[in-house]
């Protein structure tokens, strides 16, 4: 039986802070950490922070929380080994940011920062893809004030308190019964990007019900129906805009192709062999490092994969 551990290193998954979730609605130790020049706050703006290059990879750039403008809206990220608190500020524009840096996305450098960093942006970057999404309240359209530390929002009309969303989805490699994989390439990708098999949980569904569900729908293809057919291996964040991605390793019953054309453009089983050359040849990329969808292929394949087969 495979390890079932092998997808607890995913990249986004990585964190090394304490959220400290029990001082976010602490209002005398918000304010004092805000007033402490070892408080670090990181900047985010049109979807992407400040960095730095380090020796060995990548760093963000932080600024001390007596820097921070009168007014700025910021959400409390939780304490470092030292107790040292992390905040996250949310800028429409990153001018405004009191730091010099380079600025990148997520997606261009949580490969390179080390576990406490990937784990700060990770939560950041979520916090802030919701904020930016909940503009009113939901019930009554009225106007919303930011409340525990940036985690909740309260509507002033009708005293609605909204929380962060996270939407369940799964995400699959599907095997045959000669070992092979099944990839590929949405409708909306070019040529030769190919991907494994992904979808949102919908309302009363489980996650493995998702799983045979949608893979059935974009391939055709059918996952056994025995218990053992579908194996849960791990789960990673992924705030774009805010998903929660579980992985799968699936046996198929039914290996016919025959895709819908709506969301998946083609599809195909591969051994490791013809993945091996078609990569190798440059005909075919694999998903990046960060993803959730190359760690399920890495683990089929057998070993990482090299950095030059990504998109």
């Amino acid at each position: 039986m495979p390890d079932p551990l092998l997808l607890d290193d995913l990249l986004l998954s990585r964190t090394a802070i304490d959220r400290a979730a029990h001082r976010r609605a602490d209002s005398d130790w918000q304010e004092v950490r805000r007033g402490d020049g070892e408080t670090r706050v990181l900047w985010l703006a049109e979807g992407a922070t400040g960095v730095t290059e380090a020796e060995g990879g990548v760093r963000l750039v932080f600024s001390s929380a007596t820097d921070l403008p009168l007014g700025t809206d910021i959400s409390f990220l939780g304490v470092d080994a030292l107790d040292r608190a992390y905040f996250s500020a949310h800028l429409q524009d990153r001018s405004a940011a009191p730091i010099r840096a380079d600025w990148k996305s997520l997606r261009e450098v949580g490969r390179a920062l080390s576990d406490i960093d990937a784990g700060l942006l990770v939560t950041a970057v979520a916090l802030d893809n919701w904020r930016s999404a909940t503009r009113c309240c939901a019930k009554c359209g009225g106007e919303l004030t930011p409340r525990n530390a940036g985690w909740s929002l309260h509507c002033v009309v009708d005293e609605a308190d909204h929380f962060p969303r996270t939407e369940p989805a799964v995400i699959v490699l599907v095997r045959d019964g000669q070992d092979r994989a099944l990839l590929g390439r949405h409708i909306n990708w070019p040529p030769g990007l190919v991907s494994t098999f992904a979808g949102f949980v919908e309302a009363g569904e489980s996650a493995e019900a998702a799983v045979r569900r949608e893979l059935t729908e974009e391939t055709g293809v059918v996952i056994d129906d025995h218990l053992d057919a579908v194996q849960y291996l791990g789960s990673q964040p992924w705030p774009f805009p805010a998903s929660l991605m579980l992985g799968y390793h699936a046996w198929a019953s039914d290996t016919t192709i025959k895709v819908d054309e709506t969301e998946i453009a083609e599809a195909d089983w591969y051994s490791r062999e013809e993945l091996r050359a078609a990569c190798a040849a440059g005909e075919l990329k694999l998903p990046s490092a960060i993803s959730i969808s190359r760690r399920l292929i890495e683990r089929w394949y057998g070993e990482e994969l090299p950095a030059d087969w990504s998109w």
